[in-house]
């Protein structure tokens, strides 16, 4: 096939993802959801952060590298719900699974203008979550801990905006009072 058929092949599922209709939320019932497994890794700074720490907010958590072409097209979405939602209880989380680790993460992040916590992943974590395999992943997960939803790949700005609106809207506007946490920690 020639490179011309290849191009316009992309080029129609390009255009046809994105004049898709906005489908309905993704978002499991709350029986259905299950805790997120707790974390320890560290941000830009050698700070550790435990997922355990976002307990009550509903967070954005996106497995992404700086390799990876479709986790830049989402990254702007982010850092947008990042500066929309974080006065909502609210708060992104990306971890980079970059081989090269904060090298080349760090300058990619000031490219972007990343304003959410950044983590350096690694195997532990992805295996923590099901053994991550394709990137971009993203988890929703609700207030109590629970992953709401769950996102393999590039998807529409508009999946992500009604995961989150449903959940905002969610009579768990509670902290998760009740609700047990898992805690596994993968240092």
């Amino acid at each position: 096939m020639g490179s011309r058929f290849v191009q316009t092949l992309l080029l129609s599922l390009l255009l046809g993802a994105c004049s898709s209709p906005v489908r309905k939320a993704s978002v499991k019932p709350e029986k259905e959801r299950k805790s997120a497994p707790d974390f320890s890794l560290q941000d830009s700074n050698g700070r550790t952060v435990h997922l355990s720490d976002y307990r009550g907010k509903v967070v954005l958590l996106n497995f992404w590298a700086t390799w990876c072409g479709p986790c830049r097209l989402e990254i702007p979405w982010f850092v947008q719900f990042e500066r929309q939602h974080k006065d909502q209880g609210f708060a992104v989380i990306g971890i980079a699974m970059d081989d090269d680790g904060w090298a080349a993460v760090k300058p990619f992040a000031e490219e972007l203008e990343i304003n959410y916590r950044i983590l350096m992943g690694n195997d532990t974590v992805s295996l923590l979550y099901g053994g991550v395999d394709s990137l971009p992943t993203t988890f929703i997960i609700d207030r109590a801990g629970k992953v709401a939803s769950v996102h393999i790949g590039l998807v529409s700005k508009s999946y992500y905006e009604n995961d989150l609106t449903e959940l905002f809207q969610s009579s768990a506007q509670d902290t998760g009072a009740g609700h047990p946490a898992v805690a596994v920690r993968a240092e």
